[in-house]
């Protein structure tokens, strides 16, 4: 509870005075002289006695009481409404074997499926999807807003379930195709890959001016250290041997593919860079929310004003009869 007018509570400190006022005053008020009041001193007080002082107990309890009142206590309820306008997103996961080097810890792969659940859970209202591509590319999880789900079909992922290569063109393809009915205002694709397109029938070129076509706009996120990385691989004779291989992203073709549909190509040499770029991806692609606030006020004054009154009734009835004072 709070008060509209808490300024009329400065008035309470003249509820004391009033109490101190009407104590001194008393002490001086000449009543009927008598000669000698020796016998009436002696005789036991009444409860008529020590009632006498109840009047003006009452008429400060009212006064407190009309203070409280005047100064409009009340209760407010708020109620929120939130209305977001949310984001249609597909994230393009790249599976191939070349997501494996290790110039991002653990390793390419690892980094990013870590930085993707962290991107999914710093967004609200939006609907989030998942395409893993090598050779080939399949829907992992349709577009939801179910990130728990989601989360865990990202975690489920792995390299070497599909057939090896980068198929970038047919990733895309399969991203839009998820996003062509959809009715969200902004729909984004999120391609993060190492390599270069080797697998496929369609060109990535081709797949992003159909997504252009459509108002999908798609930011390309090229993973890798600049010129080799190490690589595990596995030796028939010594085992697994760490060996340095050639980083190679066409960078080109996947600036081309980003700018073609208004959104941008983004490089990350480490995890970090990383975590960053999908934090700058964020920005640039914000859910507008709009919140209303409804403010009900239940006033509660009546609950100090009508006791306030009951007691100066109480208090008039009874200086008019059992605690009646001459003169």
């Amino acid at each position: 509870m709070e008060f509209a007018q808490p300024n009329w509570l400065f008035l309470l400190i003249l509820v004391p005075l009033y109490g101190v006022w009407h104590w001194w005053h008393r002490g001086r008020t000449v009543g009927l002289a008598f000669s000698n009041i020796a016998a009436a001193s002696s005789m036991p007080r009444t409860v008529r006695h020590y009632a006498a002082s109840l009047p003006v107990l009452l008429r400060m309890g009212a006064l407190v009481l009309a203070i409280l009142a005047l100064a409009r206590p009340q209760v407010r309820n708020v109620t929120q409404e939130y209305f977001a306008e949310g984001v249609d997103i597909v994230l393009v996961l790249d599976t191939s074997t070349s997501m494996q080097a290790r110039d991002f810890q653990p390793n390419r792969f690892e980094a990013a499926r870590e930085v993707a659940a962290d991107f999914i859970d710093g967004r609200q209202s939006d609907r989030i999807g998942l395409i893993v591509f090598a050779a080939k590319a399949y829907t992992q999880a349709p577009l939801t807003l179910d990130y728990v789900f989601l989360k865990k079909m990202l975690a489920e992922v792995n390299v070497g379930v599909i057939e090896d290569g980068t198929a970038i063109g047919t990733a895309l393809a399969t991203a839009v195709n998820r996003l062509k009915d959809t009715e969200a205002e902004s729909k984004v694709i999120i391609l993060l890959t190492d390599g270069q397109n080797n697998r496929g029938e369609v060109d990535p070129v081709t797949a992003s001016e159909v997504a252009s076509a459509l108002g999908v706009r798609i930011y390309s996120i090229g993973v890798g250290t600049y010129g080799e990385a190490p690589f595990i691989v596995d030796h028939p004779f010594a085992g697994p041997q760490q060996q340095m291989v050639p980083v190679e992203i066409d960078e080109d073709m996947l600036r081309s593919v980003s700018g073609g549909t208004g959104g941008q190509y983004f490089r990350a040499t480490d995890k970090e860079a990383l975590r960053n770029i999908y934090d700058q991806i964020g920005e640039l692609e914000q859910t507008r929310i709009e919140t209303r606030i409804y403010t009900d006020y239940d006033e509660r004054y009546r609950r100090y004003l009508w006791p306030a009154i009951l007691l100066v009734l109480l208090e008039i009835l009874l200086s008019s009869t059992l605690l009646r004072r001459f003169p």
